[in-house]
């Protein structure tokens, strides 16, 4: 099975077809329904399957199924390719309609909200998300910005782990702070470096007759880095 080529506009169903509210897919007892979404056989064997949302299901006198889907775009699919904040399981839901045999359905699967992803407490192999609307034949992304957080001011990747700030509340990478993913697993607290900063001055400026050495506090603040987390990265 092949995509259409963006910006083509997909086949029409034609007339004399009947609308179905559903399909089996064949050699399983699994039904699609439109609104549902889908896994399709991809043109070039070994590669993963294409993803798509149903839009309509037709079938003809002679029984051949059709379904009108929207695709969704893997991060490689896109002219601006896989960048470090996409997770694996990531998809763009695109503006590129097309018009395929029902036969090149191989199974379905789901594809939640970004925040709803972020809520799951077990990821299956059926589970995808999107958070960035895609046009196909330019590149551009809806939104263009979109929050960023850490030292590294990457946004939020939700396969990456992340501590939270007691202080501030903002997020950051392991190892943007000096810490291994091993160490972060075991934090009971964690304060970055600006609030441990201003700790520190409350510190000296209540207990003069016991300061904290100097060399303690440089060890202390070499592992604590900040950057405030509102900040917007431009999607190109």
């Amino acid at each position: 099975m092949a995509k259409t080529r963006p910006g083509v506009s997909a086949p029409k169903l034609k007339a004399g077809k009947k609308d179905l509210h559903s399909y089996t897919i064949r050699g399983t007892n699994k039904i699609v329904r439109v609104g549902d979404c889908v896994l399709m056989r991809p043109s070039d064997i070994g590669n993963p399957p294409y993803v798509a949302r149903v839009e309509k299901i037709e079938s003809d006198n002679r029984n051949n199924v059709k379904v009108r889907v929207r695709w969704y775009y893997r991060p490689e699919e896109s002219l601006g390719g896989r960048r470090q904040f996409h997770g694996a399981k990531e998809l763009f839901l695109s503006d590129h309609y097309d018009v395929q045999s029902a036969q090149t359905v191989e199974g379905k699967c789901i594809v939640h909200s970004f925040k709803n992803y972020t809520k799951l407490e077990n990821v299956g192999a059926e589970d995808y998300y999107w958070r960035f609307e895609y046009k196909a034949a330019t590149g551009a992304f809806t939104p263009d910005r979109v929050a960023v957080y850490c030292k590294c001011e990457m946004p939020y990747n939700p396969d990456d782990l992340m501590v939270q700030c007691e202080g501030c509340k903002d997020w950051y990478h392991p190892a943007c702070v000096g810490m291994t993913i091993e160490e972060a697993k075991m934090l009971e607290h964690f304060v970055c470096f600006e609030c441990s900063e201003d700790d520190f001055k409350q510190f000296q400026n209540g207990f003069h007759a016991s300061p904290v050495s100097d060399a303690k506090v440089g060890l202390i603040f070499n592992h604590f880095l900040v950057i405030k987390a509102d900040c917007y990265l431009l999607i190109l």
